[in-house]
C-alpha cells in the first residue's frame, strides 16, 4: 500500500517532489538538532491544488500528515515521529507573493514564502509588514501563522493573529476553504480564520494568508537603558507608555549575562557603557513624525528616567548603524548561548506586573535546587512574554544537566502558573509540550480543543501528536 501511496503522490507533483531515503535528512530534524524522527517520505506541492490532492490521497490510504515550513520550531511541531508511518509536506515550494494592494494596505503570500521574503515586497510598495523574528530569514509566513508567531513588534502591532485578515486552507478532507478576504469588517459567522491560526498544523494546512500591511515610520530610534533591576525596567515601562504612546514599538528586557555570552562568542557585539548593570532594557520608538522629533522624544524619555533613578545609564542612537549596533546586541542572544553550550528553554508570558516577582521567585527556587545554574533571562517585556531559559554551572557535563530538564520545567511552569501565566507564549506546545499542557489547563479547555480536533480532523491525520 505505501508503494501505490507514493507512485500515485509521484504521479501528481512529479518523481523529483517525492523525496526518500537521505533526501529527507534535512526535513526530519528538529531546528535544535536534538531529535530525529522518520517518514515514509517528504511531499512538495507546488501549488493549493497539488497539496489537495495529496491530502485526499493520505485520507484515502490513511497516512498521517505533518505540515512544515521552514522547520524553525522550538518544540518538535514541524517534525514526524519516530513511527515513520507519517508523510512531511514541505511548501518550500509554495513561495509567492501573489498580491499587494497598497491602498487596501494588503499583500497576499503563499505559505512557502519567508518572513523576510515578505518583509521585502511590502517595502518595495513602501509599507510595511512589522513581525519581526530571529529566523526571518529561514522561517516562512505558514509557519508563523500555525504558530501565531510573535517577535519584537507586537507591542504595536500585535502579533501574526492581528496581522492577518484572510486564509486559504487546506482541509483534513482534502477540501479547500477559499478564506482570502482582505476584510476589516466581516461578521457572518464563526471566526474560522483565527481557529487555524495558531493550530500548529494539526487542523489543516494553511497555504496562502492575506496579511496586514502599514505605513513606513518616517523615523525609527532606538536607546539602551542600564538598570538595577526588572523592577527598575516595569517603572521604565510605565513611564515610556506615559510619555510615548503608540509610538513605543519595542521594549526588550536583557539580562547582564545575556550580554556576556553575546560579546563573548559575537566578535562584533560590544556593549556600549563602561560600567556594567544587572539588567537592560533595548527600547524602540517609530514614529510619523521626524528623526529630530523621535530622537527627542525617547531623550526625554532617557532624562526622566535618569532623573528618578530609574535607569543607571543611557545610550540613544543617533544614526541607523548605532541603531543596528544596539539590535545586534539582542538578536544574538539566541546563538551565543547556543554557542556556550546546551540550554533548557523556556518560552513563558506573565501579567507584565507579575514579572520582577516572578523572575525572584523562580530564580531563587532554581538556585536552591540546582545552585550553580546560569539564568538567560531575556524577551519581550512589553507584551509580558519572557525566554526563560536556563544553563548548566561551570563544569557540569551539558548532557547530565539536561536529565534534570523535567525538574527545571516543573518548577519554572508550575511557577509560571501560580502567577496567571502560559507556559508557551509564541512558540507553541508541538510534541514538546503536550503533555505538560495538562497540568495547567481544565479539563473543560482540553475537552473543548479536543471536541473541535476530532469535527474537524476526525481521522486525527493533521500533524498527529502535536498539542493534544
Amino acid at each position: 500500500m505505501s508503494t501505490d501511496f507514493l507512485a500515485l503522490c509521484e504521479q501528481r507533483i512529479g518523481s523529483r517532489y517525492v523525496l526518500r531515503g537521505d533526501d529527507m535528512a534535512g526535513y526530519l530534524t528538529d531546528w535544535r538538532r536534538r531529535f530525529t524522527g522518520h517518514a515514509r517520505a517528504v511531499l512538495r506541492p507546488g501549488s493549493t491544488e497539488d497539496v489537495a490532492v495529496l491530502v485526499q490521497l493520505c485520507v484515502a490510504h490513511r497516512v498521517p500528515i505533518v505540515p512544515q515550513g521552514g522547520n524553525t520550531g522550538l518544540v518538535l511541531g514541524s517534525v514526524p515521529d519516530q513511527s515513520g508511518t507519517a508523510v512531511v509536506m514541505s511548501l518550500s515550494r509554495m513561495n509567492h507573493i501573489r498580491a499587494v494592494d497598497s491602498v487596501n494596505n494588503t499583500l497576499t503570500a503563499e505559505a512557502g514564502c519567508t518572513l523576510h521574503q515578505v518583509q521585502q515586497a511590502a517595502d518595495a510598495q513602501d509599507r510595511l509588514f512589522p513581525l519581526s523574528l530571529a529566523s526571518e530569514g529561514s522561517c516562512s509566513i505558514g509557519g508563523n501563522l500555525a504558530t501565531n508567531a510573535g517577535g519584537t513588534a507586537v507591542l504595536r502591532y500585535g502579533n501574526t493573529r492581528e496581522l492577518t485578515l484572510g486564509l486559504e486552507v487546506v482541509t483534513a478532507q482534502g477540501e479547500v476553504w477559499h478564506g482570502l478576504r482582505s476584510l476589516r469588517k466581516d461578521n457572518t459567522g464563526y471566526d474560522l480564520r483565527d481557529l487555524f491560526i495558531g493550530s500548529e498544523g494539526t487542523l489543516g494546512i494553511i497555504t496562502a494568508a492575506v496579511l496586514k500591511l502599514f505605513a513606513q515610520p518616517a523615523a525609527r530610534t532606538t536607546a539602551l537603558f542600564a538598570l538595577e533591576s526588572v523592577s527598575d525596567a516595569l517603572t521604565l515601562f510605565a513611564l515610556a507608555r506615559e510619555r510615548c504612546d503608540s509610538n513605543l514599538t519595542g521594549f526588550e528586557l536583557m539580562s547582564d549575562f545575556c550580554l556576556q555570552l553575546v560579546e563573548r562568542h559575537v566578535p562584533s557585539a560590544l556593549l556600549p557603557f563602561t560600567q556594567r548593570s544587572p539588567q537592560y532594557v533595548l527600547m524602540e520608538l517609530s514614529t510619523a513624525e521626524s528623526e529630530a522629533y523621535a530622537i527627542a522624544q525617547l531623550e526625554s524619555v532617557a532624562e526622566q528616567a535618569i532623573d528618578q533613578g530609574i535607569a543607571r545609564d543611557v545610550v540613544v542612537a543617533t544614526s541607523m548603524a548605532q541603531s543596528k549596533a544596539l539590535w545586534h546586541l539582542r538578536e544574538h542572544i539566541s546563538d551565543a548561548q547556543a554557542a556556550e553550550g546546551k540550554n533548557i528553554k523556556h518560552d513563558i508570558a506573565l501579567p507584565i506586573s507579575a514579572i520582577h516577582s516572578f523572575i525572584s521567585d523562580t530564580d531563587a527556587e532554581l538556585q536552591r535546587v540546582f545552585p550553580g545554574c546560569r539564568m538567560v533571562t531575556f524577551g519581550h517585556l512589553g507584551d509580558g512574554n519572557l525566554h526563560y531559559n536556563v544553563s548548566a554551572p561551570l563544569g557540569q557535563n551539558d548532557d547530565e544537566f539536561l536529565a534534570s530538564q523535567l525538574e527545571i520545567n516543573l518548577i519554572v511552569h508550575d511557577r509560571v502558573h501560580r502567577y496567571g501565566g502560559s507556559i508557551s507564549a509564541e512558540h507553541g506546545l508541538g510534541a514538546l509540550k503536550r503533555e505538560e499542557i495538562l497540568r495547567y489547563k481544565s479539563g473543560t479547555e482540553m475537552a473543548m480543543m479536543a471536541a473541535i480536533k476530532r469535527a474537524l480532523d476526525p481521522l486525527n491525520l493533521m500533524n498527529p501528536g502535536k498539542v493534544l
